[in-house]
């Protein structure tokens, strides 16, 4: 069970439309490293995790990362606030528009669907874990690009505070892989 505050857990400030840095966004949104996908990944593997610290921090992340879905999704959404049919033709989106007009959907950057074949779950703690580890680096490494790809001052301080976040989840990660390879090295005698 969670407690649900209702307010993000970074605020959202945008100076003005862009719609093109909206369509960028849709990389966290809906791409193969994004938010929901690590937040599925990671709510899904904490069930094959050996050590009750493994699975909590399995579960923190996951719903952290909800948090930053929604981040994310805030961007989108007021970076393309009141937009006509027209301009999102104009940038490249208005096959978007025909099937969802300004609603958000789950695509990547290229307007490719999201889908579960972008997160694994191998029933193996340290694979897992070592997964996890690298969509960590990858989505910093989006976070960085995306970075670059805007100049309003709003924009890059949420993506500033969401890479940072997730070094700090590869950090974690990382002490969880220790925790559960000691685990599993532990010799036990009955």
């Amino acid at each position: 069970m969670w407690i649900y505050e209702k307010k993000l857990q970074h605020p959202v400030r945008v100076e003005k439309c862009d719609i093109a840095m909206a369509r960028y966004l849709n990389a966290q949104y809906g791409g193969p490293d994004s938010e929901l996908a690590a937040s599925l990944r990671y709510l899904n593997q904490r069930y094959s995790m050996p050590t009750k610290k493994a699975k909590g921090l399995l579960t923190d992340i996951g719903t952290e990362e909800l948090a930053h879905l929604e981040i994310i999704a805030t961007l989108i959404y007021k970076l393309t606030k009141g937009v006509s049919p027209e301009q999102l033709r104009a940038a490249g989106l208005g096959g978007h528009y025909a099937h969802h007009d300004n609603a958000l959907f789950y695509t990547d950057a290229n307007g490719v669907p999201w889908t579960a074949a972008y997160i694994q779950a191998t029933g193996d703690p340290v694979a897992d874990l070592t997964e996890d580890m690298a969509a960590e680096q990858k989505a910093r490494a989006t976070y960085e690009h995306l970075i670059n790809l805007t100049d309003d001052p709003g924009v890059k301080d949420a993506l500033r505070f969401l890479r940072e976040r997730e070094v700090v989840h590869f950090q974690r990660f990382g002490e969880a892989l220790n925790d559960v390879q000691d685990h599993l090295s532990y010799k036990r005698f009955y």
